[in-house]
């Protein structure tokens, strides 16, 4: 492994000592401010390594309007509100978050890595993808995303209890999806829109078998309550359907252009490759959260970002030294300790102060 860069915030010069080309450097750059990338953020920062978030904003979780499936979060906050808070807390540890977009990564002769953004430029040790996918979205008209139009099963099959639900789409898993819906309530239509079915015979066999509609007339017009939720779909067949809400299942495309310029392995469904902590298949760099393979769920992102975390700081931490290390070098001295930056020791010295 080459060595950890011990002290962020400190600046290389790439031109002719002008100070106007410095460089940040830092021992971990985490690209992407979602669930998964801020709390690999946070464990690297708590665990005495200089850490910087780089996000362009947005993502799946910035998207909801409620925060489910999180324990100790209650339901009325929001994505953005998650996430900020998750931001504040990385940067009240000593971290530093940037609001940018990155679009290059190249590794340096010396081992590590340079990230560049539309006008941020750092140097890291190892870097964390958490970028994310985005779901395809159909034609509208649609339902506001949240109050009536839903991408994640797993996060909002509960609102639908015994109401009735759309799901949008022509393949397996929107037909799996309605069937699973059965589980919440007894009204479940599958919505083509006018496009071919495309998933198997064996799983129209399936749909055949369940209490399940199927309308092929597109969508023409929309109706919506005062608060801004579905109340219900005009079809090109002059019928009008009430929903309270449903799902979208037209895939998913992963933001693997980073990845995949660094010549990370990538899964057939479009997925980094990744070991158990988040370990590419190029050395230094790891991804997290909704880009590799599992669920796509907030606490699995946030898990996932710990492991990666933990992993990176077993990596790069300083102490203890190997036998190795102790007989080239001999001895640490009481001088050489603790082995953490002054902006991380001045973050925890003055944490929870008001």
């Amino acid at each position: 492994m080459y060595a950890a860069v011990l002290l962020s915030n400190m600046s290389e010069s790439d031109g002719d000592g002008d100070g106007e080309s410095d460089t940040e450097v830092y021992e971990v750059a985490v690209v992407g401010g979602g669930p998964a990338g801020l709390s690999a953020a946070l464990y690297t920062t708590r665990l005495s390594h200089d850490t910087v978030v780089i996000d362009r904003g947005g993502g799946r979780a910035a998207m909801m309007l409620d925060t489910h499936n999180v324990i100790g979060v209650t339901e009325d906050v929001s994505g953005n509100e998650f996430l900020g808070t998750a931001s504040n807390q990385v940067e009240e540890y000593g971290g530093d978050v940037i609001r940018d977009f990155v679009t290059e990564i190249e590794r340096e002769p010396d081992g590590r890595f340079r990230l560049s953004g539309n006008s941020t430029e750092v140097i890291a040790d190892r870097v964390v993808l958490g970028v994310g996918f985005s779901d395809e979205r159909p034609e509208p008209p649609l339902p506001r995303t949240g109050k009536g139009l839903h991408y994640c099963l797993h996060c909002d099959a509960y609102m639908f209890i015994d109401e009735s639900v759309y799901v949008m789409g022509t393949g397996d898993s929107a037909a799996h999806v309605a069937m699973i819906m059965l589980n919440f309530t007894d009204e479940v239509d599958i919505l083509t829109r006018g496009d071919e079915i495309e998933w198997s015979d064996e799983t129209q066999k399936l749909v055949d078998g369940h209490p399940v509609d199927v309308i092929h007339e597109d969508v023409t017009g929309m109706n919506k309550s005062d608060d801004g939720w579905l109340e219900s779909f005009e079809f090109e067949d002059g019928t009008v359907r009430e929903y309270k809400g449903g799902f979208a299942l037209y895939g998913s495309n992963y933001n693997t252009e980073l990845a995949e310029a660094l010549d990370c392995d990538l899964n057939d469904d479009g997925t980094i490759v990744v070991d158990d902590h988040g370990q590419t298949s190029v050395d230094g760099i790891y991804a997290v959260g909704d880009i590799t393979p599992g669920h796509n769920q907030v606490p699995v992102a946030m898990g996932k970002g710990a492991k990666a975390g933990l992993a990176i700081h077993k990596e790069l931490r300083t102490f203890p030294k190997s036998l190795e290390e102790l007989e080239a070098e001999g001895p640490v001295a009481e001088s050489d300790v603790p082995g953490v930056s002054a902006e991380i020791q001045a973050a925890a010295r003055s944490f929870g102060d008001d």
